[in-house]
């Protein structure tokens, strides 16, 4: 299993970043090798990814289910990949301090099936990077 965390400090109240992290388009074009997605409903979507990784071009499909809505502070979801054997899960916390917040964004991968041997080494090496640049854009785009 991969897992990836990072926290970022964002000068607003917690209030304005709930409000643009519980929109799940809102961030869902901001993960890096993010081609498109389908919101199926306010909780579940589809999601497309495109990416080359040492000369290979690669599409990833997978679902995305929010399990938890916990206004302001947390959203929860679950991952499966349809095009690829993996699952794993994910969250956004968000604390506010002083009129700044204070949000984490953390993902886990799991890498299942005869695939799963290719395919963990490349998603530890991936992961940190794709949930640091994820959280970041996000709080640019709140502050």
């Amino acid at each position: 299993m991969a897992i990836a965390s990072h926290t970022v400090n964002i000068a607003a109240p917690v209030e304005n970043v709930w409000a643009y992290v519980s929109q799940i388009e809102n961030w869902a074009t901001m993960v890096p090798a993010y081609k498109e997605h389908e919101q199926i409903d306010e909780q579940k979507s589809i999601w497309t990814f495109e990416g080359n990784f040492k000369g290979l071009k690669k599409t990833v499909k997978m679902e995305l289910n929010v399990t938890e809505f916990d206004e302001p502070s947390i959203i929860r979801f679950e991952i499966k990949g349809l095009t690829d054997n993996f699952t794993g899960s994910g969250r956004f916390t968000a604390e506010e301090t002083a009129g700044q917040t204070t949000m984490t964004g953390t993902v886990e991968v799991n890498a299942g099936g005869l695939s799963g041997a290719m395919l963990s080494p490349v998603i530890k090496m991936v992961l940190p990077k794709v949930t640091t640049r994820l959280t970041e854009k996000i709080a640019r785009q709140i502050s």
